[in-house]
């Protein structure tokens, strides 16, 4: 009986110094670098043109899809109409010019924006906005005029050429206007991303326009 006293008293003193052990680990301090990646803020980075912005400790690091705003609508309904210009602009090269630097000028044009159009157009829909249509004036910069469009239209041959690149140009950097401003001012990423590309493309393509116009 005593040897089983005995027995039973060390099993017990070993069990207590076990759930003793286990209870000291449960609340013992994490390592160093776990508490700092606890602590420490997370950046999430902003759209395109946007500022980026510091989250709370322990936030994920996956940023927010920010909605469409009113520059957002703005851009689109301004856009659309602009680029159409620019298609008919572009639709007036093949019957009256041979110059392939400008044929191939215009068929850059129309394959960039023709799909830029239909992008903003099924976006303002969704939107329950309607697309605005086809217009010669208004607030965008740069826009032709109607009577500039139709002497356009009756030009042949290198004058054509010449009075193309001069509205073209002057198109284009309207287009650079209103993209700047979307960087700026938007929140919606497929309108900044069409935004970029407007900037982008466009400043190439002007300084192509600039050194054709040169010669």
């Amino acid at each position: 009986m005593r040897i089983r006293s005995k027995v039973s008293g060390i099993w017990g003193a070993a069990l207590v110094a076990i759930s003793v052990a286990v209870l000291a680990g449960c609340t013992a301090e994490p390592p160093a670098h776990t508490q700092a990646r606890a602590t420490a803020p997370v950046v999430h980075p902003g759209a395109p043109g946007g500022d980026s912005r510091t989250a709370p400790p322990g936030a994920t690091a996956s940023p927010t899809v920010a909605g469409p705003s009113a520059a957002d609508v703005r851009f689109a309904e301004a856009m659309i109409p602009h680029h159409r210009q620019a298609l008919e602009m572009a639709g007036l090269v093949r019957d009256r010019t041979t110059t392939p630097a400008i044929t191939a000028l215009a068929g850059r044009i129309s394959a960039a924006q023709g799909p830029e159009i239909t992008v903003m157009s099924d976006w303002l829909t969704r939107l329950g906005r309607a697309v605005p249509g086809h217009g010669h004036a208004g607030d965008m910069p740069g826009m032709a005029t109607l009577e500039q469009m139709n002497r356009l239209r009756g030009l042949r041959g290198a004058e054509f050429d010449r009075y193309f690149l001069q509205l073209m140009i002057t198109h284009h950097k309207g287009a650079l206007t209103m993209a700047a401003d979307e960087l700026a001012k938007g929140t919606d990423r497929g309108m900044l991303l069409i935004a970029k590309d407007v900037h982008t493309g466009q400043s190439i393509e002007i300084a192509r326009m600039q050194d054709l116009a040169a010669r």
